[in-house]
């Protein structure tokens, strides 16, 4: 049919040839005759020809292949929005769905009166076209990117229109609008990341719009828009999470804190900064309000917060949020996690209960364990509601994914520092906290806390000590470490000294860990774990022996501080009796002599030693009679050496004086010269025989003391003015002759240039 010949009706011929004429003016005064031409219906209260005049500028006009016949469709229907006024409402989707239609023009013009009649129509509907809301957001969400300035301007000021709309109004409907929000948040043109934020920050300020119980929904794509390379942008962003924050802090107990705890682990982990901080802010905040609800996702969140506390000064922000969380997190776990029974293992809560963290808690957890967070970033997608509760809340401590956690911190090699004390902070802290479930996991850590001894921190190595020495006193590992040496379950490539065979020991016939534990009453028992740790030590001390050069004394003495030190020392040497390196063996006596007689750490036991009864003078004294059967080298003179500068050193006082009382200690003496008799004419030699040189003279000393008595009795000498007894006066000029006697030797050795520093007698 030819268009001239179409049924237009009920428009004239002259407004369908206005509407179709290129020029805007003409177009104008055809919408000014529809207008009036649709008053007469309204008020004829003729709704069929109303229709009729819509479905004719729809089909005709606006949906036409011809470009001003379109643009004519375009302000017609306009025209018939004005003219019905309140009553278009109930013509909105046929007004609407013809002019969004245009908004895909490809007329950069045609799209700007498409922006220009919605405007007008939208403006007459005001609340009416809430219903519609959604077609027009997306239509809206499309132009906000339109690389025309004169069609976003346009559309700038309908959506505006709207906005003010949806403010005023109460009777906006959030929820099938969500879906659509979900959608376009994850546009990556800025202009529509523009336009999506500022509606968020519009529907947040509203106050019957409660825009909270569908963050989860939104969460993700918000900390994604939030590195958008426009700082304005950012910005925004930044600012409506920030109200988002604001809201959860007045309303904890409305919040979905479980669902969103996952997007926050994945954004906490985010290389950008700002991402990243925001993130571990809100998580932080999580934590501590939230509380135990929070644990199902510690393993999560200790993924993300741990390589944290390793920063450096230029992130110096995000490492201190990230150790408050650790710090938070930390707190949560509590003794009543550690239930044997697996059925027991939820710990119930009761809103108002327990401390103010968990009081604030009231959704259900109704996961079992850690949600893993490398899966989709998109959350929203397929995230389950879960309404407020106040019922009780029964969360779950997931243990397994926490160690799992830290054992691969402790693995990494690039871990920071920081990181690596962290993972033994929390593995002493479950340790204390959980022992019975801890040790499940206790052969599968041993072998990287035995390797962490030979990290390059000082720091590092205390904290791991501290790990290693609640392993092997721990109550705990009475029962669960029972059986763990003969099937050691340790990983691949790590080599672990297996237990020692029994051997009678000296005494009660106790053999391997139990008899080096036991021997002694007064000492605590220790675990099975125990004997094992320092079989392990030992050989790691073997393995490396720079190590054992470079920090094994300090090892020793810290252990000897967290450990009972008689325990160390007993199955430590019974370990080495059965030591096959025989020089390696040597050399660890050294070490472990040295550090007993010289360290302040071991001032108990030194003490506990020189209050035993047996005969050690008398032992010693055998010994260096077996020296003689021994061939003299240069190693063997070097030892006596030191023992001789070491009995010289402030620790031996009390030995130094026992050389006064000649009589009780016959064989200390003796040793003491048998030492001399070993050694060569040297500067020790020398030093130690100025040393015996000052040793009383044994028969004078029985002189002096049988003057005494007799002074006792009244048949012996008077005393002096000086109230001085006259008993001691040859006691006295002995010791000067003898010392006159050494400054004469030290003259000598002075006039030949010898040196005498350290060479200080008595």
């Amino acid at each position: 049919m030819n268009p001239a010949e179409k049924d237009f009706s009920p428009l004239t011929p002259s407004i369908v040839r206005a509407l179709n004429d290129k020029l805007y003016e003409k177009r104008k005064v055809a919408a000014l005759e529809i207008e009036k031409l649709v008053r007469e219906f309204v008020a004829q209260n003729s709704t069929a020809q109303i229709k009729h005049v819509i479905l004719v500028l729809s089909q005709e006009f606006a949906l036409s292949q011809h470009p001003h016949s379109r643009k004519g469709g375009l302000i017609g229907l306009a025209a018939c929005s004005i003219a019905l006024g309140k009553d278009s409402g109930l013509y909105l989707k046929e007004l609407i769905e013809p002019v969004l239609t245009c908004f895909n023009d490809a007329d950069s013009r045609l799209r700007y009166y498409a922006c220009e009649a919605l405007y007008n129509i939208v403006k007459v509907a005001r609340g009416s076209v809430l219903p519609h809301f959604n077609v027009l957001f997306d239509g809206l969400s499309k132009l906000a990117a339109d690389p025309d300035p004169n069609v976003k301007s346009g559309s700038e000021l309908l959506d505006r229109l709207l906005k003010d709309i949806v403010t005023e109004s109460n009777k906006f409907d959030l929820v099938s609008f969500i879906p659509l929000l979900r959608e376009r948040i994850y546009s990556n043109n800025q202009y529509a990341r523009q336009f999506i934020i500022s509606w968020i920050l519009v529907l947040e300020s509203v106050p019957d719009i409660n825009l909270l119980d569908y963050l989860p929904e939104i969460l993700d794509g918000l900390f994604q828009i939030l590195g958008d390379n426009s700082k304005e942008i950012r910005k925004m962003c930044e600012v409506a999470l920030g109200e988002f924050l604001k809201e959860i802090k007045k309303n904890p107990s409305s919040v979905k804190f479980a669902e969103m705890a996952n997007i926050l682990v994945i954004h906490c982990q985010a290389s950008d900064d700002l991402i990243q901080l925001t993130a571990m802010c809100w998580m932080r905040e999580f934590i501590q309000l939230a509380g135990r609800v929070m644990l199902p996702y510690s393993s999560g969140i200790l993924t993300a917060v741990l390589p944290c506390l390793s920063y450096d000064d230029r992130k110096k922000s995000i490492k201190e949020v990230a150790n408050v969380c650790n710090q938070s997190l930390m707190k949560l776990v509590i003794p009543e996690d550690d239930e044997a029974d697996e059925g027991k293992q939820a710990v119930t809560v009761l809103p108002g209960e327990a401390d103010h963290e968990e009081a604030l808690a009231k959704q259900a957890v109704v996961s079992g364990g850690s949600l893993d967070a490398s899966g989709d970033s998109n959350f929203s997608n397929n995230s389950v509601f879960m309404p407020a509760s106040t019922e009780r809340i029964q969360v779950t401590l997931n243990l397994d994914g926490i160690v799992q956690v830290l054992d691969c911190h402790l693995h990494d090699a690039s871990a920071g520092m920081m990181t690596r004390i962290a993972v033994l902070k929390w593995l002493y802290h479950l340790y204390i906290k959980t022992p019975r479930k801890m040790f499940r996991h206790t052969d599968s850590l041993f072998p990287i806390l035995l390797k962490t001894l030979s990290d390059e921190s000082d720091e590092v190595i205390l904290k791991d000590l501290e790990v290693l020495a609640e392993i092997a006193s721990s109550p705990a590992g009475q029962t669960e470490g029972q059986g763990t040496h003969d099937t050691p379950n340790v990983r691949s490539g790590q080599l672990e000294l297996a237990l020692p065979a029994p051997a009678k020991t000296n005494q009660s016939g106790s053999s391997g860990a139990k008899g080096a534990l036991e021997c002694s009453p007064s000492t605590p028992t220790m675990n099975s774990y125990f004997y094992k740790f320092m079989i392990n030590l030992l050989k790691r001390f073997s393995s490396e022996r720079k190590l054992l050069e470079m920090r094994g004394a300090f090892i020793i003495r810290q252990l000897c501080l967290l450990l009972n030190a008689e325990n160390i020392f007993h199955s430590m040497a019974d370990i080495l009796l059965r030591e096959e390196d025989l020089k390696f063996a040597s050399t660890m006596v050294h070490t472990l002599n040295t550090i007993l007689l010289t360290s302040s750490e071991l001032f108990q036991l030194r003490n506990q030693l020189k209050d035993l009864k047996t005969l050690n003078y008398k032992h010693a004294y055998d010994l260096i009679q077996k020296f003689g059967d021994l061939e003299v080298t240069v190693d063997f003179l070097i030892e006596v050496d030191k023992l001789v500068q070491l009995i010289e050193c402030p620790i031996f006082t009390y030995l130094r004086l026992q050389l006064l009382d000649v009589k009780s200690n016959p064989y200390l003496i003796k040793a003491l010269y048998g030492l001399l008799m070993l050694l060569p004419q040297s500067s020790a030699f020398q030093l130690l025989s100025h040393r015996l040189q000052c040793v009383p003279n044994p028969e004078l000393m029985q002189a002096a003391a049988a003057a005494a008595d007799s002074s006792k009795t009244g048949l012996g000498f008077k005393k002096a003015a000086t109230n001085t007894p006259i008993d001691y006066a040859e006691l006295l000029q002995h010791f000067e002759k003898v010392q006159d006697k050494h400054l004469q030797v030290r003259h000598q050795r002075a006039a030949r240039g010898e040196n005498l520093d350290r060479r200080a007698v008595f």
